[in-house]
């Protein structure tokens, strides 16, 4: 099962690449995991940063360098402790990434309307279910790699058609990428 998943998802990594190549040229994978965590907790201080993206500290400093120059990220002295720096990203990270998001998800509605009704919602109940799993794994593994949280629509709404308008209840729910 394992190997037959991963062979599918084969097709949805290359989507996903191939929106990361066009929308973030600019930042390597490495870069754009520490802004999308930094996206999930803004504020987030250097040490935490580096733990959640399973780097050496030193490293994790010299990437959010990077980043500060790119103007990817923004550096301030923590609130309660000023010898701590607060992470926090730039109106343009938060612009890159949405379109990095806009992209993946034109993408992934190519691919869907050729799917069966059926078919979608199948997809869509095991991916929800694989998700569960694998945060319940990472809570009670303290060191396992980080889930960040997918942003727009919320999980509990109903399942639409592709090019469907989305719901007029709530607004969504901010989550991460």
């Amino acid at each position: 099962m394992a190997a037959a998943l991963d062979e599918a998802a084969g097709t949805l990594l290359a989507v996903w690449e191939a929106a990361r190549e066009r929308t973030t040229s600019q930042l390597s994978g490495a870069q754009l995991r520490a802004v999308m965590v930094v996206e999930q907790y803004d504020g987030i201080n250097l040490r935490r940063l580096a733990t959640l993206t399973d780097m050496l500290l030193s490293s994790a400093s010299r990437l959010c360098d990077r980043l500060v120059a790119a103007g990817m990220l923004e550096r301030e002295p923590g609130r309660f402790d000023r010898r701590e720096i607060s992470l926090h990203l730039t109106p343009a990270a938060t612009r890159l990434l949405a379109e990095l998001r806009a992209d993946r998800r034109q993408r992934l509605e190519r691919i869907l309307t050729g799917m069966s009704a059926e078919g979608r919602a199948a997809l869509l109940r095991g991916m929800r279910e694989f998700d569960e799993v694998a945060r319940r794994g990472e809570a009670a593994a303290a060191e396992a790699w980080p889930v960040l949280q997918p942003t727009g629509e919320r999980l509990d709404e109903p399942l639409t058609e592709p090019g469907s308008p989305p719901s007029t209840g709530e607004p969504p729910v901010a989550r991460t990428a």
